[in-house]
């Protein structure tokens, strides 16, 4: 795979990376259906050029960053892994707020351990204030811990999760960030101003369900521009995503070598200015 890069923290990343949740079992709770071919997956994500991947010790919990080490420790260098913190789950697999300093050591501490690491490259506070987007309140506390934890040297570098652009510019009077990941594709638009903002400071944005996520996007325009090009819907959408911003970071998941080796061939697709109009209509 060939695509432009775009520097995350002080790691050069391909554009089209890959996200690990769908790994885990079922509502992203317990261990996969099937190791072996999870483990398929993340090697051969590596050998097509992928360097940027996302997890999360909640994604299991434990079970995806366990598998992502087994697969693949020792990594290579030029690989950065990027994990997020300040969630967890129950034992029925509900998503609840970690935010207590000693919730957020803790997750930092299990990440390095399950991963098998020293130092994270990026991680992410994930805001819970509602758990189906972005909400307002105070990440003072919780983030001036994460902050703490680089200034250790436990974290390269911080980013944020699921935020609002006034959660942005506050956290970064605190320390500096190097990305932000929110939900955002071709028909949930409503971070373009914040998206514009960033790619001004070259700070990356990293848009999750970038597919429409549990509910695949499903569009009559999508779905006439990819015939037109020989290309599948969700091909397109990835392709959409990379031109809409050059800080845009793709993380599209997938647990079957296929479907990885088909969104990894967005990279290549050329989207017309023509294509680019009509789809950008989807989400205005």
């Amino acid at each position: 795979m060939h695509i432009d890069t775009f520097t995350l923290g002080d790691k050069p990343v391909n554009r089209l990376g890959y996200g690990a949740m769908q790994l885990a079992g079922p509502g992203v709770f317990g261990p996969p259906k099937d190791s072996a071919q999870a483990t398929a997956v993340l090697r051969q994500a590596l050998e097509a050029g992928v360097n940027h991947i996302d997890t999360s010790d909640f994604y299991g919990p434990h079970h995806t960053n366990k598998l992502i080490k087994a697969a693949l420790h020792p990594y290579p260098e030029r690989l950065c892994i990027v994990t997020k913190v300040g969630a967890r789950r129950d034992d029925k697999g509900a998503w609840l707020p970690a935010f207590s300093r000693q919730q957020l050591i803790d997750a930092v501490h299990d990440n390095l351990r399950h991963l098998g690491l020293e130092q994270l490259d990026v991680v992410n506070l994930r805001a819970m204030f509602d758990t189906h987007g972005p909400a307002e309140g105070d990440l003072e506390a919780p983030f001036s811990v994460l902050a703490e934890l680089k200034e250790q040297g436990l974290i390269k570098h911080l980013g944020l999760s699921n935020v609002t652009p006034r959660q942005v510019a506050d956290m970064r009077r605190i320390a500096p960030i190097v990305c932000v990941q929110n939900h955002y594709n071709l028909a949930h638009r409503s971070d373009d101003a914040l998206i514009d903002i960033l790619a001004s400071d070259n700070i990356a944005y990293v848009p999750y369900f970038p597919l429409g996520g549990f509910s695949p996007l499903q569009s009559s325009t999508l779905s006439e521009v990819a015939g037109s090009l020989g290309a599948t819907p969700m091909q397109v959408a990835l392709a959409w995503l990379l031109k809409r911003s050059p800080n845009m970071l793709a993380i599209p998941g997938t647990s079957s070598v296929g479907h990885l080796a088909e969104n990894l061939a967005a990279a290549h697709l050329v989207l017309p200015a023509e294509a680019m109009t009509r789809l950008h209509e989807i989400g205005a």
